[in-house]
């Protein structure tokens, strides 16, 4: 079992930034990719970004494209979403996940941290 916990989230206005982390805990071995989703209110969950554990390879929706970045600590197991130029609708329940192989299905959840941009 994986364990991830999020942190990081706020209240910000828009044109701010935020920085998220994940830290995840257990078998971290076995996690082969880690991404980042988020969730608003009345909306179905989208893909954020996510990165390989063991590579520099990532991937982004195309709507944080140039504005959010992942990174990721492997020492510390933790990755990081830097959100910058927020707009109202980042607003969301940010949540990161864990796969352990290559297909798109992600294995273990956090609970999320939830991040509010106002005008």
């Amino acid at each position: 079992q994986v364990q991830l916990v999020e942190s990081g989230g706020g209240l910000v206005q828009a044109g701010g930034s935020l920085r998220l982390s994940c830290a995840a805990s257990g078998r971290t071995a076995n996690i082969y990719r880690m991404g980042w989703f988020r969730q608003a209110p009345g909306k179905e969950r989208e893909f954020v970004a996510a990165n390989i554990w063991s590579s520099s390879t990532t991937w982004y929706a195309d709507s944080v494209k140039g504005r959010f970045t992942i990174s990721k600590d492997n020492a510390k197991n933790t990755v990081y979403l830097h959100m910058n130029s927020l707009k109202l609708e980042d607003t969301a329940l940010y949540c990161c996940a864990a796969a352990r192989g290559k297909s798109a299905q992600y294995d273990y959840w956090g609970q999320g941290t939830q991040v509010t941009v106002s005008s």
